[in-house]
């Protein structure tokens, strides 16, 4: 007999109720068993698999090392198996058991903490998986399946027959420079091409097999590109170049001074970001939180929507 047809669900929870309760005798009344029972599927596993699980020592029986890598490996299969079992609760009930979502970085992941502390408190149980994307690389998550749903999308595709999307929110973007930049001290609007000099500070798109865009850049300006839009705040404040930001990510940084905001004529600062899931679609975890994202109460909503 193979190991593998040895080694049962039932003889793995036997040892370790075993080495739990400290005895045969007690495993066997924890599992409603009668201590022969217990001693038999023990010395039927170790004839099976052609090792002693167990040796005695006095009037005990202790686990050999054979047996106690047996129940250290055999308890991640009984963990896997719980799981498996709730998992499949799960989508027999409608309930997925994970879900992964895709914000992009103008939002960032923690714009559905709120969101989901409410969720966790509905089900506790099932796994949500945030991921951060830039400019196109959230279509793409979505596209190649790696994202159930997709939130602040910064534009939508001219075709999505596959997905249904939806207007999420206006986004409010300032132009902003650090305190020591020589922009800022010019106490007037700026034109378009008098910032078309300066190095902007750009957030690479994450697209991995798409083409990738920019954003708010002019020809030939020279620019520093960077992971997130985090770490073009961080950039921008640190004088290494401008550009918009989210406002809802620098507050603090224009209040302090660390950050100016300047006025350039005729630019559009609010743009429209989406949220989009793949049509057909029906576990009760995606409508869930489509349904509350639709809602727009309290701190997920965009700021200036």
């Amino acid at each position: 007999m193979s190991a593998a047809q040895a080694i049962t669900l039932d003889a793995l929870m036997v040892l370790d109720m075993i080495d739990r309760r400290g005895s045969f005798a007690a495993a066997a009344e924890a599992l409603h068993r009668v201590p022969l029972a217990i001693s038999y599927s023990i010395q039927k596993l170790e004839q099976d698999l052609g090792v002693i699980l167990f040796a005695r020592e006095g009037r005990k029986s202790v686990l050999t090392p054979a047996g106690r890598v047996l129940l250290e490996q055999g308890r991640h299969i009984l963990d896997a198996t719980r799981q498996l079992e709730e998992m499949a609760r799960q989508v027999d009930s409608g309930w997925e058991s994970s879900l992964s979502i895709v914000l992009d970085a103008s939002l960032g992941v923690e714009h559905v903490y709120p969101l989901l502390t409410e969720f966790f408190a509905l089900k506790p149980d099932i796994e949500i998986n945030l991921h951060q994307e830039v400019l196109s690389g959230g279509w793409e998550a979505l596209q190649e399946n790696r994202a159930d749903l997709a939130i602040g999308l910064p534009g939508k595709p001219a075709i999505h027959r596959d997905f249904v999307c939806r207007q999420y929110c206006l986004l409010p973007w300032v132009f902003a420079v650090s305190q020591a930049h020589p922009l800022a001290r010019l106490e007037r609007s700026l034109k378009p091409e008098e910032i078309a000099g300066y190095r902007a500070v750009v957030a690479r798109d994450s697209t991995r097999h798409g083409v990738a865009s920019t954003y708010r850049l002019f020809s030939r300006q020279p620019a520093l590109k960077v992971p997130s839009v985090h770490d073009k705040v961080a950039a921008q404040k640190a004088g290494l170049g401008i550009g918009y930001l989210p406002v809802h990510l620098i507050e603090q940084a224009l209040a302090s001074g660390e950050l100016v905001a300047l006025q350039v004529e005729g630019v559009e600062t609010h743009t429209p970001l989406y949220m989009a899931w793949r049509r057909g679609r029906r576990g009760k975890a995606l409508r869930w939180f489509i349904n509350a994202l639709q809602a727009g109460t309290g701190p997920l909503q965009c700021s200036g929507d």
